[in-house]
């Protein structure tokens, strides 16, 4: 009888172990193989060049690995490294400058009820339909009519002004998420409105905050079309000096340079995710 009793008890479990034997051995669908075709796609051109940074010659063949574009990359590229700290000099302004204007507009449009809310609201969002040639070309005419040296000043106004609808886009989504009763409950316990804003809004805020700063840094460090029509003499940017580089041909500097910030970013960006997921979470 118990014999018995432990060959029924042990069915169930056999049957259980097979399905999911069966299910781990799932054959893939459509949409995997789209899927993984899609990821192909994007990540190979990196892995093409990553490994062309290596190479010792400059011609598409492989000849044999060397580091000698990393090394000219450090020690004798000036031109570049100079563009490089404008790039960062611009991106790092800008999105500073986007981010406290766009964010105080998003706090203002959230907050407070006003005549023609609802159009201003909209108005914010038309520069980011808006074709980038087209933004250019405007900044580019409009600095000429008000006699402002195109530089390193043109620049930052320009990046300051595309980033500004992202950021109020991502930080005005945030506070639609938010509990009005906690600032109702803020102001009976005797907060102003500074207090309310400072230690009750902003740090509600502060996820879609940091990630409109770090949207607007990436964008601003991006950015070719608009830069080109608003730069000046002594204000090349990263993508201003790789555009001209390539012109005669992909230089394996340029490549390894490449590889570098692929390589930064990919160790950014996973610490970043943690953080604002624990920050969100927190707030």
């Amino acid at each position: 009888m118990n014999t018995q009793a432990d060959t029924l008890a042990v069915a169930p479990a056999t049957t259980q172990t097979r399905m999911a034997s069966g299910s781990r051995k799932k054959r893939w669908g459509a949409s995997d193989w789209i899927y993984a075709a899609t990821v192909l796609f994007l990540f190979l051109p990196l892995f093409v060049l990553f490994f062309y940074s290596f190479n010792s010659s400059k011609g598409g063949t492989w000849t044999g690995f060397s580091t000698v574009w990393y090394e000219k990359l450090i020690f004798s590229s000036p031109a570049l490294w100079k563009a490089v700290a404008n790039s960062l000099i611009i991106a790092l302004g800008s999105a500073s400058a986007a981010t406290l204007l766009g964010g105080l507009a998003a706090v203002g449009t959230s907050r407070y009820r006003f005549r023609l809310r609802g159009v201003v609201k909209s108005l914010s969002f038309m520069p980011m339909l808006f074709p980038e040639i087209v933004v250019g070309v405007s900044l580019l005419v409009f600095f000429a009519g008000v006699g402002l040296k195109l530089g390193m000043l043109s620049i930052f106004i320009a990046h300051t002004t595309f980033n500004l609808p992202f950021v109020y886009l991502l930080v005005d989504a945030r506070l639609e998420e938010f509990d009005s009763s906690v600032i109702e409950a803020a102001r009976d316990l005797g907060a102003d409105e500074f207090q309310t804003l400072v230690r009750v809004i902003l740090p509600m805020a502060m996820p879609g905050i940091a990630s409109g700063f770090l949207t607007a840094v990436t964008l601003s460090l991006e950015d070719f079309v608009i830069t080109f029509f608003v730069s000046g003499p002594g204000s090349t940017t990263l993508p201003l000096y790789i555009y001209s580089a390539i012109r005669f041909g992909v230089s394996p500097v340029i490549n390894a340079l490449s590889a570098v910030m692929v390589a930064l970013t990919i160790a950014l960006v996973y610490p970043l995710r943690n953080f604002l997921k624990a920050f969100a979470a927190r707030a």
